[in-house]
């Protein structure tokens, strides 16, 4: 009877502890979903504005003509494409987020001068393939007159790529410091501004793809000037105090991690500029990439609502591991993952459901709609899929692992993804719909490796490494508030 009894209460104090260990849990797990979405639902809005300012050019001039929008698409996905060497910025997210967390506030307007030096000599860098589109196009043997169409718009749109320059090391300045709302309200507005300006330029005086090309011009050079005002008004005194020469040194070890940076967003990106590309050799080339861009355009949409969750966990990781706390920053590594994946599983049920429908949207050309009808499913999957990966690419990128995953999805994309594209799409002749999934399938590669690499990190380590990097690309006569302000 007394033994029952012992029974009993170890059974109910193992209970106790067990229910009591799960509220602790629950309640961690709540306190971090907060966080994150104190981050992730501005820089999903921000991204969302920004990303729809293409998305409102690519609406109105799905409605000129079938060339210009295949010259758009094509300029938007291969051609400003390049312009994601400019994620040589994403530098500037590891030492940002990870100089938060160790307290060195003083770094952050440095690192984002030298981010800005380095991304305005890739656009100048980058500028060429802007001038040159026509020709560029006509070499990977895209439509003739698709490549004309784009050859003058990519053009018109160079002070876009300088805008770019500006806007990544901005954006990754604030979001170092969870302070995104001012920009959210920014972009909105320039987002709202935009509109009017396309439906001015685009519909009203009839000037087509220059008129687009103006009011995206105007448009993101707003963003940057707004976005750069509210930085040196005041409202970051420890992280802004004026240009400095300081920016100029330490170039070295900041140069080799932007670019790995930009290899590994390069890459990323340049992977579905081939699903473009490959459509283009088709028969029926300006339908097939008209239809094919339709459903990126979507795409992108869906991932920019990923990219917000992206940049959330780039900024628990890398403030956590600055901070030396490396079981929060597996934590919250958890926390993203769930509610971006939730958030994909949604939107992949919307795109099932209005699959007839949605090209409706950009195009009301038949054809056009049929076609992309047919990558539905397609479209669908791929929505799912990249509500995971950016996940993992904001961990690469707060933890500094931008040279590993570089390497991986050149395996993954290029020697595993792209020769199953080809197969499918010429060998089969399944058109479209294999060169999209031989993509998919290299992205799901991507994806479970990266996710292996996650599970099997060793974070104690990697907080260590965070410390170091903080003082190699710190340096100790940077501890103190900067001198030599201009």
């Amino acid at each position: 009877m007394a033994e029952n009894r012992k029974d009993n209460d170890l059974d109910n104090s193992k209970g106790a502890l067990e229910l009591k260990r799960s509220k602790k849990l629950a309640a961690k797990g709540c306190s971090e979903t907060i966080t994150m979405w104190h981050i992730a639902g501005p820089a999903i809005l921000t991204g969302l504005a920004q990303f729809s300012i293409g998305f409102v050019t690519t609406a109105f001039i799905g409605h000129v003509g079938e060339a210009e929008l295949a010259a758009l698409s094509v300029v938007q996905n291969v051609i400003e494409g390049f312009s994601y060497g400019l994620g040589m910025g994403s530098a500037l997210e590891t030492l940002c987020g990870q100089a938060v967390g160790a307290g060195q506030f003083n770094m952050l307007g440095i690192y984002m001068q030298r981010s800005w030096i380095i991304t305005g000599i890739t656009a100048l860098i980058l500028t060429p393939t802007y001038i040159f589109a026509s020709p560029i196009l006509n070499l990977l043997r895209q439509s003739n007159h698709v490549s004309e169409f784009a050859g003058r718009y990519s053009v018109w749109v160079i002070p876009q790529l300088f805008a770019y320059a500006f806007n990544f090391p901005i954006q990754k300045f604030l979001q170092s410091q969870s302070k995104v709302w001012v920009m959210t309200i920014i972009s909105i507005v320039v987002l709202l501004f935009h509109v009017l300006l396309c439906w001015v330029l685009v519909i009203r005086l009839g000037h087509g793809l220059l008129g687009a090309a103006i009011a995206g011009n105007i448009s993101w050079s707003v963003v940057v000037v707004a976005q750069m005002v509210y930085i040196v008004s005041g409202c970051f005194p420890n992280a802004w105090t004026g240009f400095s020469l300081l920016a100029f040194q330490s170039l070295v070890g900041f140069v080799k991690l932007s670019l790995s940076s930009a290899l590994m967003l390069c890459l990323d990106f340049w992977y579905f500029t081939a699903l473009i590309l490959l459509v283009g050799y088709l028969k029926n080339p300006e339908i097939a990439v008209d239809a094919v861009s339709i459903c990126l355009n979507l795409q992108v949409w869906a991932l920019t609502i990923a990219m917000g969750f992206s940049a959330a966990v780039s900024v628990r990781v890398s403030n956590e591991l600055g901070a030396g706390q490396p079981k929060v920053a597996k934590f919250s590594i958890v926390v993203a993952v769930s509610a971006s994946a939730l958030v994909g599983i949604i939107f992949m049920a919307i795109i099932m459901a209005s699959k007839p429908h949605f090209p409706e949207m950009f195009t009301n050309r038949p054809l056009v709609i049929k076609e992309t009808s047919k990558l539905g499913y397609l479209l669908a999957a791929t929505v799912l899929l990249n509500s995971i990966q950016p996940i993992l690419n904001g961990v690469a990128v707060g933890a500094g692992w931008q040279s590993l995953v570089a390497f991986v999805n050149v395996g993954c994309y290029y020697f595993f993804g792209l020769p199953i594209s080809i197969l499918l799409g010429y060998k089969f002749k399944f058109g479209v719909l294999g060169i999209w999934s031989g993509i998919l399938s290299g992205c799901l590669l991507q994806t479970v490796i990266l996710l292996f690499i996650t599970i099997r990190t060793n974070w104690h380590k990697e907080a260590l490494q965070a410390e170091e990097r903080v003082k190699t690309w710190g340096g100790p006569s940077e501890h103190e508030p900067p001198k030599n302000q201009s």
